[in-house]
């Protein structure tokens, strides 16, 4: 359970949900928040994934978004013959490779890939992972001893609203992130509120 915040606003919630049965595994995702300036919605998401393991290989994930009206949406699928993904999305369509991950913020595997599938439109994104420094944090009245990371785009002359460009907290321990930030039309964060 994570918190979305807009500069120091909570805004939203970013959910998973983690069903496991023999050695398939199923995660699901629901996103939803709203930025308002003087009471008017000027951008919305509402979102639902499902990413498909077996064992350890995502054999598929689909999603739908709304983002103000406009619906996004990718459907992957693991080609067991080729090795490869097949991507049909909203930004993109075509084969991928297998060392791409959803860039959605439960896996703490998106800091050892070296480029991701947009969870919202599909297209894949090249990424460079950069460690900071170690350090402690504050959340909901817990304290996290967390590795800081950089994780940017490999290509930074992508227009800025396409550009990774992110600060990732880890904490090692449980293998979990713990906080992401950005900025992108003011300051946001994303903040791990609960797990079980």
């Amino acid at each position: 359970e994570m918190d979305i915040f807009r500069n120091g606003e909570l805004i939203g919630y970013n959910y998973y949900f983690f069903k496991r049965k023999g050695e398939e595994t199923i995660i699901t995702n629901q996103i939803n928040f709203s930025v308002k300036i003087l009471g008017a919605i000027i951008f919305r998401v509402e979102g639902y994934g499902e990413e498909k393991y077996l064992k350890d290989q995502l054999i598929s994930y689909e999603s739908k978004t709304l983002q103000n009206d406009n619906a996004k949406f990718v459907n992957l699928v693991f080609n067991k013959n080729k090795k490869k993904y097949y991507i049909k999305g909203s930004s993109y369509t075509g084969e991928a490779s297998l060392n791409n991950i959803i860039g959605n913020w439960w896996s703490h595997k998106i800091l050892q890939a070296d480029s991701q599938v947009s969870p919202i439109s599909g297209s894949i994104k090249e990424q460079v992972v950069t460690f900071i420094g170690k350090e402690t944090i504050e959340q909901y009245g817990q304290t996290y001893e967390v590795d800081h990371f950089k994780l940017i785009s490999k290509d930074m002359s992508l227009p800025k609203d396409k550009r990774l460009d992110f600060n990732i907290w880890l904490d090692k321990k449980n293998s979990m992130i713990i906080r992401v930030s950005y900025s992108r039309m003011g300051n946001w964060e994303y903040r791990l509120k609960n797990f079980e």
